[in-house]
């Protein structure tokens, strides 16, 4: 199922965070022990309003296609008329080795000046951070037909993971966190928050140290 939202000018920021949060986010109450539940959404709410006060800040305004998010069932796409500008690359977002240049200087300013922007030239790295901390795949970044796509995963693509995850501990029980890195493509802290969520459901623990010890597979769990 997919939804669609268009704005052919701009569109407010707060208005399309409300418009993806009221009717297309899942959201799980999770019981800590505190007094208040804590609320996890299916999406990092933080990665999508960075994404949208970029697609504000950063669209071509001389073009009069328009901005796009589609909602799907497992991932959002943002698309923005404008390609990158000032020669930067995407290679250049994600290593944060480039000098940011606005194509739109006066928005810019604004939204700096109302705090709604921390420093130029930061929304994609802090997007990506954002995401690693949630512990949710890194977004995808593209340069389409005279725009820019940015596609965010949800948490149905994160349980594909943790099966995934689950899968290589019990062929072999002694792998390592990092040699989870390498044959899953996370990150540390996807990795580690992939784990706790299987430690959390009781279906692995870990017996010993990283190096040495190994997964203990509750086998019964998994029927």
């Amino acid at each position: 199922m997919m939804m669609l939202l268009k704005c052919s000018w701009c569109f407010p920021t707060q208005k399309a965070e409300r418009f993806i949060l009221a009717f297309h986010l899942k959201v799980e109450y999770i019981i800590t022990g505190e007094p208040q539940r804590t609320e996890r959404f299916d999406y990092p709410l933080d990665a999508i309003r960075e994404i949208v006060i970029n697609m504000v800040v950063h669209r071509d305004y001389r073009d009069s296609s328009a901005s796009i998010i589609k909602i799907f069932d497992n991932r959002i796409e943002f698309y923005n008329p404008g390609k990158l500008y000032g020669g930067i690359t995407i290679r250049d977002l994600l290593s944060g080795n480039y000098v940011s240049k606005s194509r739109n200087k006066l928005i810019a300013k604004a939204f700096k000046e109302a705090s709604i922007i921390e420093r130029y030239g930061s929304g994609i790295m802090r997007v990506c951070k954002i995401c690693e901390e949630y512990g949710v795949k890194e977004p995808d970044f593209h340069e389409i037909s005279n725009g820019f796509q940015v596609i965010l995963y949800n948490e149905k693509t994160v349980e594909k993971t943790v099966e995934k995850i689950l899968d290589i501990i019990v062929n072999n029980p002694q792998i390592t966190q990092a040699e989870l890195v390498e044959m899953t493509g996370l990150t540390r802290r996807g990795v580690e928050w992939n784990l706790s969520k299987l430690k959390s459901k009781g279906l692995i623990e870990r017996i010993g140290a990283d190096k040495g010890g190994y997964w203990k597979v509750n086998t019964s769990r998994l029927v």
